[in-house]
């Protein structure tokens, strides 16, 4: 049998290794993807195996890396981690993945970036930045008085909150007093603002 061939080329995105081999059945082709190196092994016809390892020049990302078995070639697409261009298909791979990882952690290069599985994101640490907003947030107009209202309550003793719920309800919600030694001795009368009649609601 002649010697097996391969060949490549590449887009911005991808990087194809072609492996020229005819007729082959994709149960007799195994392919493992890295993050810096390509590794193929073919079962030929003859019950020997062809097998290719690549060390990639630069970084690729596994999980966006596709296979197609042809009826002339057996096809290996590999997705960029840097849609930058490749000189050489080999090189030293693993080196080229931590110089992305350092420059990507240094922020040294906004299109310089790992792999999923090297990202880690703190969820702890985002949720207290959000909380830290939300308490920094200066409403304006009734979201601020509401804001202000819920802060009483929430930082309140018994006696503050028992004084607002009893004014509010009692005074179909025109009174909203925090004096507990008021508010405990007489029913809480309806307050309407000016120029406004109360009508209590009778189904």
């Amino acid at each position: 049998m002649s010697k097996i061939r391969y060949d490549w080329y590449q887009t911005e995105k991808d990087v194809v290794v072609s492996i020229m081999y005819k007729n082959a059945k994709s149960e007799d082709v195994e392919v493992e993807f890295s993050d810096a190196s390509l590794n193929v092994c073919v079962k030929l016809a003859g019950g020997s195996d062809y097998v290719l390892s690549l060390d990639l020049a630069h970084p690729i990302q596994p999980d966006q890396c596709i296979t197609k078995v042809l009826g002339t070639k057996i096809e290996m697409k590999m997705r960029k981690v840097v849609g930058d261009r490749w000189a050489t298909l080999e090189g030293s791979g693993e080196a080229a993945v931590a110089k992305t990882i350092a420059a990507a952690s240094s922020g040294a290069s906004a299109h310089s970036y790992p792999t999923s599985s090297h990202l880690h994101k703190d969820w702890n640490k985002l949720e207290r930045e959000i909380k830290e907003e939300e308490k920094n947030e200066k409403p304006e107009g009734d979201a601020a008085l509401q804001k202000l209202f819920q802060g009483l309550y929430s930082d309140g003793s018994d006696e503050l909150k028992r004084a607002m719920n009893k004014s509010y309800s009692e005074s179909g919600g025109t009174v909203l007093s925090t004096n507990w030694d008021e508010i405990k001795k007489d029913k809480t009368e309806v307050k309407p603002p000016d120029g406004v009649t109360y009508k209590k609601y009778e189904q």
